[in-house]
């Protein structure tokens, strides 16, 4: 018996040395460079679990190495070399794969990869290509079930607040692309808040440029700050998604469904939100891109003239945190790309309404010559719009040189408004100047009609390109309206002197067809140097009916009143020409060009048979310097020059009524100012350290600035009148960051500074005033991410200085502090709890006697469940403190202003959440 248990434990350990035997890796070692045998190369083999030691050895004559008598696992495989970068490759040895052939490894000298070229071992977290900072997300902690907004909070220079709105390097971020392609068109959140983040393989940020500036290479000065998600190539194939079912304390309550289908190149994705905790989903942003909004507005080529902004229809349908949020949203997205990617579609649709109801109060300081004006008001608002939207744009890559790329999009939005404000203006020793009641109501309908073509051409001549952009927007408003206001007037000793009284309806249709049109052709005058030469020709033809009606004896709205009504018609023609040379070397390219255009401008008031004709120039000139230290440092210097001429409103405005203490006069006599902007920003990531470094300034002036003259009589009426000056108007900004991770203690540190002041003139009562404003902020930050908890930490102080010239002994000069904090820790039995708080302190001032200070402090609990961790119960509290307040401070030349709103306060909430995922190529098979 002992025999046969003795036979029987050596051929167990025979068997067992033998299946160890039967595990091995192997290679040789290189100079990149030179391709000589490294000898004496250090071969470490590393457990990745706890990174201990398994075998070590030295390559031999030849320069190859050869473990054997491995076991099963998963490694990391380091070579090293004195005065050589460290190679790093993860790997596992299984029944399957038991033998690892590493083949040729290439080793770079230090000096070499600092100055040219990225670790091949294990990507780099950072890379600068170009204007692109890319992010590797690997190297960031990613936790199941984690969104691309997870992801973005950990990556340096950007910033997430609580209700998604991201800010990168110091600007806001309007638009996440998903490979490149617009994802829900313009609203980022509905990426950032249902892509999930092991989807990711890098995150790309870069200031985007219109569709012929980056065919071109030429900039044409269209910028937004952008994000591009590109996915992993086994992640775009299957479906994924997320269903939330919430309900809350004082009727709050969030519901919200998402499903995606990707298969390859086609993608469909459809998404619905039903909540008032403020998360919108949509974008409204169209009153923006096509004028909608109404008002007159100066672009380079010309002046464009819709209706008249004012209270009276001034929302533009977008949540700004004032006011309590009802959101009811849903859209469907569908894209693909066929014909070896010739053809590409991509299309969205989207329906939504949004109700915003709250409350705002005004305090205002008016620094007259002769003393202060306080004023206060108090506004109760009702906002409600509809809007559905549909988009397509479709791409044809013609041949191998040319590509059409077709555009169109359709709006319809239904907005009403109901404005109710209470108001009164006081002297220094509080006397009472004037009082105001004003109701106001109004709706309005919108379509816009948007359509662009962009033909594309290259020449076999290298560099050789053509290009030709047409735009078409027709915009049609119609809305309706009640003015009802009541003013009173009161003397010195506060006794009222006079009345004035308002009761009208308003209608005002508006309808605008803008053409533009831009051709560039581009050409090489050398290796190095280009030239390109662009010419467009635009059309605006425009009308506004504007009528208001007093009432009739009957009691019906049937008396027009002409000296508030107006109906304008705009006719206008202008052909803009340019030319840019480009100088492109190996790490310098240098843009210097100029555009110039004249506009033919004549509007008519058919009601006054007024004629106003308008012929100028337009001059913008643009230079720019950008210089590549290496692949991971580099630095560009810009200018930009542009004319400025006068909108409509400030020569010849349309009389308005809705707030009789604010009139408007015209002047015809307005000269062009002329604004000059530089720019720089500088950026570094050193690899072997992992530090970034980024920082960004500019600097503008505005030489012969259109500003205000501003007349306020003894009864706190205020007449504006624009006129130029012979002054400099100045504004600045400077942000800057540097982060670094202390390998040590897996922390990550990084100091900011975010600043920016300006000068401005005005004239009050025939006194010169001039306004300043300088505000700093500089910051501090720690933060720690890993499997069992996450923390990010930022504080630091701010000073505001605004000064007014014509009151110095009540300027608003005062400290405070801002600060953020949000940690996550996971528990036993897949518990986590999640905490963030925002303080927020800001000192009293001569102007301001009050302080202010707020910390809104958040936090949830969860539960998840199943192995997949992918269905959780969650109870969250938000402002747990309800401290919450909406709160403002600003100026503008002789005033200024403190605003304080509703928001969104203490509620819990309830919530049920599935997240679901099929993707992986076995996904796509099924």
């Amino acid at each position: 018996m002992k025999i046969f248990l003795l036979s029987l434990f050596f051929s167990c350990l025979s068997v067992s040395l033998f299946a160890q035997s039967s595990f091995s890796i192997k290679g040789a070692v290189v100079d990149t460079a030179a391709t000589y045998k490294m000898v004496n190369t250090a071969i470490t083999l590393i457990n990745q679990k706890d990174s201990t030691l398994v075998k070590f050895t030295r390559v031999d004559a030849e320069g190859n190495f050869n473990l054997q008598n491995l076991k099963p696992g998963k490694f990391i495989l380091l070579i090293t070399y004195p005065g050589y970068a460290d190679y790093a490759e993860e790997f596992a040895l299984d029944s399957v794969k038991k033998t690892k052939d590493f083949g040729p490894i290439n080793l770079l000298l230090k000096s070499t990869l600092l100055e040219n070229v990225i670790i091949q071992g294990k990507a780099a977290a950072i890379k600068i290509k170009g204007d692109t900072t890319e992010f590797n997300a690997g190297s960031y902690n990613i936790q199941p079930n984690s969104k691309v907004e997870d992801l973005l909070m950990q990556l340096p220079g950007i910033q997430v607040d609580k209700d998604g709105k991201i800010t990168a390097q110091g600007q806001a971020v309007n638009k996440v692309l998903v490979d490149g392609e617009e994802f829900f068109g313009d609203d980022p959140t509905l990426v950032t808040k249902n892509i999930r983040a092991d989807m990711v393989d890098k995150v790309q940020l870069f200031d985007k440029k219109s569709d012929q500036a980056a065919f071109t290479g030429i900039d044409d000065g269209e910028k937004n700050k952008t994000i591009n998600i590109k996915l992993k190539e086994d992640k775009k194939n299957g479906y994924f998604g997320k269903v939330e079912l919430g309900a809350g304390t004082d009727k709050f309550y969030q519901n919200q469904g998402m499903f995606n289908a990707f298969k390859g190149k086609k993608r469909f994705s459809a998404y619905g939100i039903l909540g008032n905790t403020g998360q919108t989903g949509l974008g409204w942003e169209d009153s923006d891109k096509y004028g909608g909004s109404g008002g007159a507005e100066m672009m380079d080529d010309g002046i464009y003239y819709i209706g008249n902004g004012d209270d009276f229809e001034g929302w533009d349908g977008r949540y700004n945190g004032q006011g309590i949020p009802l959101a009811r949203t849903g859209g469907a997205h569908f894209e693909n790309k066929w014909d070896a990617d010739k053809k590409a579609i991509n299309t969205n649709y989207k329906i939504g309404t949004i109700a915003v109801n709250g409350t705002r109060n005004t305090l205002t300081q008016n620094n007259l010559p002769t003393g202060l004006i306080n004023s206060t008001s108090d506004q109760t608002f009702n906002n409600s719009v509809f809007r559905q939207k549909v988009d397509a744009a479709y791409t044809l890559q013609i041949d191998s040189t040319s590509t059409l790329k077709l555009t169109v999009d359709g709006t319809l939005k239904n907005t009403t408004t109901n404005d109710d404000f209470q108001s009164g203006s006081s002297r220094e020793d509080n006397s009472l100047i004037n009082t105001s009641s004003r109701k106001l109501s109004n709706d309005n309908d919108q379509q816009i009609i948007n359509a662009k073509a962009l033909w594309t051409k290259k020449f076999k001549k290298k560099g050789r390109t053509i290009s030709v952009n047409l735009t078409q927007v027709i915009t049609k408003n119609e809305s309706d309206g009640y003015l009802n206001s009541t003013n009173a007037f009161f003397n010195t000793s506060s006794l009222q002197d006079s009345i004035l009284s308002i009761n009208q309806y308003k209608t005002n249709d508006a309808l605008s067809s803008v053409f533009n049109s831009n051709a560039a052709y581009t050409e090489p005058l050398s290796k190095v140097l280009s030239l390109s030469l662009n010419y467009g020709l635009n059309i605006n033809n425009s009308s506004s009916d504007k009528k208001s009606f007093n009432q009739g004896g009957a009691g019906s709205y049937d008396q027009l009143d002409r000296q508030f009504s107006n109906n304008f018609e705009l006719n206008q023609l202008a052909n803009q020409g340019g030319a840019v040379f480009n100088l492109r070397k190996e790490k310098t390219n240098v843009t210097i060009g100029t555009k110039v255009s004249s506009v033919n401008f004549e509007q008519a008031n058919l009601y006054t048979n007024q004629i106003l004709n308008r012929n100028f120039i337009n001059w913008n000139p643009q230079a720019s310097l950008r210089y590549k230290f290496t692949n991971q440092k580099n630095f560009s210097l810009s200018y930009n020059g542009n004319t400025t001429q006068p909108n409509i409103n400030q020569i010849q405005p349309v009389l308005e009524n809705t707030d009789p203490l604010n009139v408007y006069l015209g002047n015809p006599n307005l000269r062009p100012s002329f604004r000059s902007n530089l720019s720089f920003n500088y950026s570094s990531y050193k690899i072997l350290s992992d530090q970034n470094i980024y920082f960004y300034g500019s600097y503008s002036f505005t030489n012969n600035p259109i500003t205000n003259n501003t007349i306020t009589d003894a009864a706190g009426k205020n007449t504006y009148q624009a006129i130029n000056l012979d002054e400099t108007a100045i504004n600045y900004s400077v942000y800057g960051y540097t982060s670094k991770k202390i390998k040590s203690l897996n922390l990550n540190v990084s100091l900011g500074l975010d600043a920016n002041g300006s000068k401005q003139y005005n004239v009050t009562n025939n006194a010169l005033n001039i306004t300043r404003l300088n505000s700093y902020n500089p910051n501090m930050s720690l933060s720690q991410n890993n499997d069992k908890y996450n923390f990010f930490i930022s504080a630091g102080p701010t000073y505001t200085d605004i000064s007014s010239s014509l009151q110095t002994r009540t300027n608003s000069k005062g400290w405070g502090l801002n600060s953020s904090a949000n940690f996550r820790i996971k528990f036993p039995g897949k518990v986590e709890i999640y905490s963030n708080a925002e303080y927020e302190y800001t000192a009293k001032t001569q102007t301001f006697d009050q302080t202010f200070e707020r910390l809104i402090w958040n936090a949830s609990i969860a539960k998840k469940f199943f192995k997949a961790e992918n269905f959780q119960i969650k109870l969250s509290g938000n402002d747990l403190l309800n401290q919450n307040a909406g709160f403002r401070r600003s100026a503008n030349n002789n005033m200024i202003t403190q605003n304080r709103y509703t928001t969104i306060q203490r509620y819990f909430i309830g919530s049920v959440i599935w997240d679901f995922n099929k993707m992986g190529t076995a996904a796509a098979k099924k």
